[in-house]
């Protein structure tokens, strides 16, 4: 199939845009891969000197879930591209644009939308699409909860329907811990909604994110990856996860799936649940994943130049792998804005395919992610142990 497009980098009212809604550290690698096919970014963000203002051509500070704040920026920059890349926006105001005014949002404002809501993109998958899910309900009283709780049993886990990295997330072990898991969810839930979704416990070999690439070449997916997890926020994870072919061709229809349903170019971070033969449905993200950092060093595409050349309708062609790579989540605990990472030298030299990736994150005010260390070795194992003794060699000072 031929497409025509065109990217004017001309200096010029009719350079080709793209307006980040988000500019953490994957919209900074986001921001530089569109930069190199000439687009101009404008990057947003409620606070600033996000990661992605320091690279992007201008930048805009706002409350993105303001819809008449985002209606606003909108028609400042008139972008030709609008591209969420955090779940806190006003995703109904881009729907309505998008149907109104023929916005163009990444991959799709029904993308954007439904995955941003729990409630929503459970609902598609296990009602619509009929795709194995965990065991769940929907509640937005503590009477609810404790109402339905044996639809599901213990132990279980109780998330907000909207929050991510974790945030809000718990597991309850025993009736009493309902009322704290419920105040929990409530309070660091985004959106101002107090509904959470239960989940029944998953008995799983593994947890994979599966890479899907939506463009106008086709369906790609990126070898499977695997990562671990801590109080739902990703700590290490690495490329490519093995699995059997039958679980493998299993977990691309169900990935195409979900994809095709809600639509557009880009790249979708799939979540599944393997256990033995089945592939069960956790969750998706209509943009590059966190876990998808590892692709930094494993591939001649890493999932952010993928997300780029699709959804500016741009074919993929082929996606080499390099080979057995891991990445490790450098985070740290502090309070302050005079951040200072030191050891370096040691960290790079722990391996000889080894990369450090420093996000440029302004401050940090209780716990967060800062950088990423990358690795790549004949097998896993040595990747992700590389990838772990470098994050434990870096040191980080806040003041």
């Amino acid at each position: 199939m031929s497409h025509n497009v065109c990217i004017n980098s001309s200096l010029t009212p009719n350079r080709t845009k793209a307006l980040l809604l988000g500019s953490g550290e994957l919209g900074k690698e986001v921001a530089l891969e569109l930069m190199r096919l000439g687009v101009y970014v404008i990057a947003a963000d409620r606070y600033d000197s996000a990661p992605a203002m320091q690279v992007a051509n201008e930048k805009v500070v706002f409350d993105m879930k303001d819809s008449e704040a985002l209606k606003d920026v909108i028609n400042r920059f008139k972008p030709d591209y609008v591209i969420p890349e955090i779940e806190a926006i006003a995703t109904q105001t881009l729907v309505e644009l998008e149907q109104t005014e023929n916005l163009k949002v990444v991959p799709s404002a029904k993308a954007a939308n439904i995955t941003m809501n729990r409630e929503a993109i459970r609902n598609l998958a296990a009602n619509e699409l009929k795709i194995p899910t965990s065991s769940f309900f929907f509640a937005s009283t503590l009477e609810e909860v404790y109402a339905n709780i044996d639809k599901v049993g213990y132990p279980c886990i109780m998330k907000p329907i909207m929050s991510s990295s974790g945030k809000g997330q718990s597991t309850i072990k025993c009736y009493e811990d309902i009322k704290t898991s419920f105040e929990l969810a409530c309070t660091q839930g985004r959106g101002g909604l107090n509904r959470v979704i239960v989940e029944g416990f998953v008995k799983f070999d593994r947890e994979i994110t599966l890479l899907t690439v939506s463009a106008s070449d086709g369906i790609f997916f990126c070898e499977p990856i695997g990562h671990r997890q801590e109080n739902g926020d990703y700590q290490e994870s690495w490329q490519p996860q093995q699995l059997s072919s039958i679980v493998l061709d299993k977990s691309k229809d169900l990935a195409s799936k979900v994809v095709k349903a809600l639509g557009g170019y880009g790249i979708f971070g799939v979540e599944l649940f393997i256990c033995g033969d089945e592939v069960i449905f956790s969750e998706v993200s209509p943009r590059p994943h966190d876990t998808g950092m590892v692709t930094m060093i494993s591939q001649n595409l890493s999932e952010f130049a993928l997300h780029a050349r699709a959804l500016l309708g741009l074919p993929i062609g082929d996606i080499e792998f390099y080979g057995p790579s891991a990445s490790a989540a450098v985070l740290a605990t502090g309070d302050g804005c005079d951040i200072n990472y030191k050891n370096l030298e040691q960290a790079l030299q722990i391996s000889k395919h080894s990369q450090l990736r420093i996000f440029g994150k302004p401050a940090i005010h209780g716990h967060r992610r800062l950088a990423v260390a990358l690795c790549k070795d004949k097998d896993v194992q040595t990747a992700i142990a590389n990838a772990k003794a470098m994050r434990d060699k870096i040191i980080i000072e806040v003041k």
